[in-house]
């Protein structure tokens, strides 16, 4: 299905951009391919920057394997092909992606462009997985940022989210007795301390969500039990794994 709801980390999406005409400003040089583009308009009312119309893609990337490509643009015809001047066409095929971060922004970011982003969504390409170092500082694999709703006509197919009856901050109990916060599909925390093992055993009850009231919390304690009537942590795991090609943890 075409997906226009919220996006949340974990979710598996197939993303495309229609393929687009426009122009080569410069042809490729240091693996940089420059093209005016087509979906944004410069924001002359932006004080840090001074955006000119162009943006420049890594042609490096374009032809590479997906693990090693940090580019979901493409170029008909590919970028060794192009010169400065140029007529093409660039867009996004049809590419599997898993979500790494959502971020909101409340007032738009100040970019240079418009329309100006509301909504970062950070991904990873199928076969990349997630991987920080101890301080923190730096991801093993090419995270690309997206900006649902900044005017480049992206389409987006929800293929998987894990987890989907339970939202962040949730406190549920599972068939093993424990008590468990959900902090997002593959971030758990067991209240008695202890490690978290292969993860909660299924069926699980809501014990509590903290953005709604008691009163109205049975439809959603009904819609968790249910999701998690038949299978298990484990298997929601190796079916994501097998859409991703990535490791759920870091």
């Amino acid at each position: 299905m075409t997906y226009e709801g919220e996006f949340r980390v974990g979710d598996v999406l197939s993303v495309a951009c229609p393929f687009t005409e426009t122009v080569v400003e410069s042809g490729v040089a240091r693996d940089e391919l420059s093209l005016r583009w087509p979906w944004w308009s410069i924001d002359t009312d932006s004080d840090l920057f001074h955006w000119n119309g162009v943006v420049a893609l890594d042609a490096g990337s374009m032809d590479a394997p997906a693990e090693n490509s940090s580019e979901l643009f493409r170029t008909e015809p590919p970028p060794h092909r192009l010169r400065a001047g140029d007529l093409c066409r660039v867009g996004v095929p049809p590419t599997l992606v898993h979500v790494t971060s959502v971020d909101r922004h409340d007032p738009p970011l100040e970019t240079g462009w418009l329309p100006r982003p509301t909504l970062t969504v950070t991904v990873l390409r199928q076969g990349v997985s997630y991987r920080e170092y101890p301080d923190g500082s730096h991801l093993d694999g090419f995270g690309y940022a997206l900006h649902p709703g900044d005017g480049t006509p992206f389409t987006f197919e929800l293929l998987m989210r894990p987890y989907a009856f339970l939202r962040a901050g949730d406190e549920v109990a599972d068939a093993a007795g424990r008590a468990w916060l959900f902090r997002g599909p593959w971030d758990w925390h067991a209240f008695d301390g202890g490690p978290p093992g292969p993860g909660p055993a299924w069926p699980l009850v809501l014990l509590t969500r903290s953005t709604l009231p008691r009163s109205a919390q049975e439809a959603e304690g009904e819609a968790v039990a249910t999701g998690t009537a038949t299978g298990s942590h484990e298997d929601t795991v190796r079916r994501w794994t097998s859409l991703t090609g990535a490791s759920p943890t870091p």
